[in-house]
């Protein structure tokens, strides 16, 4: 969260309003509050093109993944792709800097983990996957290369992340094969149906096709489609995959 307030608990000597040190202080709030705003009404073309102008509303992106709306929190997620992918054209290091930093983030050594880093890194490489391949690797290779005891809440993102750069890192699909088919017997529903819903992804149904008993796996899963949250189940998304004409229930 971005503290706009006096650290010390005082009251300003003279109004707020008229002090340049507070201005400056507090100039990241009212953006990050006009950024909500667009993301919440869908406007992420927007908030992109803004990103272009001003690099650093893309670090503002990634603190908006912690808003308690998960939509809003997908929204930011999305247009934190869109935004690196337009401000890479002009400045592709600080781009893989915001990149460093999510991985950073990551690790419990960072003290201020990102809850939502996998997805964050995924996007961003996916709307670029040749001007940062070196990311690229490291992006879909995190359901394996994270530690057991690490992986705790991140598996979801991680498994979306395979998910998500299946297509830029086919050859790379067999390193994470077995992490992610071991997913689909994890007692969170949101890692089963990320799970095959990355499975699917990767071409890889016919794997699906052998777990009969995930038909009527009934376990909720929020999947982000089309800029909205839906919530569907994990039997539905691998009843789709298995038969695609079939809407998921």
């Amino acid at each position: 969260m971005i503290d706009s307030g006096d650290k010390n608990g005082l009251l300003p000597s003279r109004p707020l309003r008229n002090s340049s040190d507070s201005n400056r202080n507090d100039h990241r709030l009212p953006l990050k509050n006009t950024l909500r705003e667009l993301l919440a009404q869908g406007s992420l073309d927007e908030v992109a093109a803004m990103a272009n102008e001003r690099r650093r509303i893309l670090p503002t992106l990634v603190a908006l993944t912690f808003d308690a709306d998960l939509q809003l929190c997908w929204r930011a997620i999305e247009a934190l792709g869109m935004g690196s992918s337009l401000v890479s054209e002009d400045d592709s290091d600080f781009v893989r800097e915001q990149l460093r930093r999510l991985y950073w983030l990551i690790s419990e050594e960072s003290g201020g983990i990102c809850w939502r880093a996998p997805e964050c890194m995924a996007e961003i490489v996916h709307a670029q996957p040749e001007r940062f391949a070196d990311y690229l690797s490291i992006a879909f290779h995190l359901i394996i290369s994270l530690e057991e005891e690490d992986l705790g809440h991140f598996r979801a993102g991680a498994l979306w992340a395979v998910g998500r750069l299946a297509h830029e890192a086919r050859e790379d699909r067999g390193d994470v094969l077995p992490a992610v088919v071991a997913a689909l017997d994890n007692s969170d529903p949101q890692v089963r149906g990320m799970a095959a819903r990355g499975l699917e992804q990767m071409g890889e149904t016919g794997l699906l096709a052998r777990r009969a008993d995930l038909l009527t796996d009934e376990g909720p899963v929020d999947l982000y489609e089309k800029r909205r949250i839906m919530r569907t189940t994990v039997g539905s998304l691998v009843r789709h995959a298995l038969a695609p004409e079939t809407a998921r229930g």
